[in-house]
């Protein structure tokens, strides 16, 4: 593998933002989906975060594809909602970006706590992260499943030799918390400025 497994990550992430500086759909979806080859190596542990992903990914796809033009910058499609009243409904775009987000802030913790605790297992990584982001979003049910599911986090030797491919792991696995955790910040700070950043699971 040239480069690591973040390198495609790493080379979208100079796209997501137009000139003006506004957060670009297709860019930002494709940034989103270009971590399948990421959350692939975690194994059956985060079967149910990716499925969450790619269902969130495909709702906002689907609405940008119904008028691309209109909806080219991410934030239309969530001020457009908010207009019509139809944000809050659990299968809105709205909904999609910020259970999205949310997913995307877990896997960030993540890494953020394998370069941080270097004597943690994966499982431990995971823990930690579902309990500083996901967790109080979710219901019982889906905290139960959620935790159950992360006790199958792969071992975190494996998991480094895999993903490293010819490049610097580190480095790459810190330059992406760094950079795409600015973006994450900018839709939790967009959606709290329209009241729709503190829904919780239905």
């Amino acid at each position: 593998m040239e480069g690591t497994v973040f390198t495609p990550c790493l080379e979208r992430m100079k796209h997501v933002k137009s000139e003006q500086g506004d957060m670009l759909t297709m860019p930002f979806l494709d940034l989103c989906k270009s971590l399948f080859p990421v959350i692939g190596k975690f194994g059956a542990a985060l079967t149910m975060v990716k499925a969450d992903i790619a269902g969130n990914i495909s709702r906002l796809e689907k609405n940008y594809l119904s008028d691309p033009d209109k909806y080219k910058c991410l934030y239309t499609i969530v001020q457009g909602e908010v207009e019509s009243e139809t944000a809050k409904g659990s299968s809105s775009c709205t909904n999609g970006l910020l259970w999205l987000t949310r997913a995307m802030d877990f896997l960030v913790e993540v890494f953020r706590n394998l370069l941080a605790h270097q004597d943690w297992s994966m499982s431990q990584a995971c823990s930690d992260s579902y309990q500083k982001t996901l967790r109080k979003w979710h219901g019982w049910l889906s905290s139960s499943t959620s935790s159950m599911g992360l006790k199958l986090a792969p071992d975190r030797k494996k998991f480094m030799e895999v993903t490293a491919g010819s490049g610097d792991m580190n480095a790459d696995m810190e330059r992406f918390c760094s950079e795409f955790g600015m973006f994450l910040q900018e839709n939790h700070k967009f959606l709290a400025s329209v009241g729709m950043d503190d829904m919780k699971a239905s």
